[in-house]
C-alpha cells in the first residue's frame, strides 16, 4: 500500500467515525441542548474531535427511551 492510498483509507475512517460520533450524539440525552451541542462541536474537530468523544464524552449520555 502506497501512501497515497493510507491517507486516503486514514481520511475515511476518521469521516466514519465522526458521522457515527455524531448521530450518537443526536441520540443521547446529556441533559440539556447546550451540552449535546458542546460535544457535537468537540467531535466536529477534525481527526481529534472524535477520539475526545469516544474517550469521555460516549459514557456521558443516556440513551433516550423509543416510543
Amino acid at each position: 500500500m502506497g501512501a497515497a492510498e493510507f491517507i486516503v483509507l486514514t481520511g475515511i475512517g476518521f469521516y466514519l467515525i465522526t458521522c457515527w460520533a455524531i448521530f450518537d450524539i443526536a441520540r443521547k440525552d446529556f441533559g440539556g441542548i447546550e451540552k449535546k451541542a458542546a460535544w457535537a462541536f468537540v467531535a466536529l474537530i477534525p481527526f481529534l474531535g472524535p477520539i475526545i468523544y469516544i474517550v469521555i464524552g460516549f459514557r456521558k449520555g443516556t440513551r433516550r427511551a423509543v416510543p
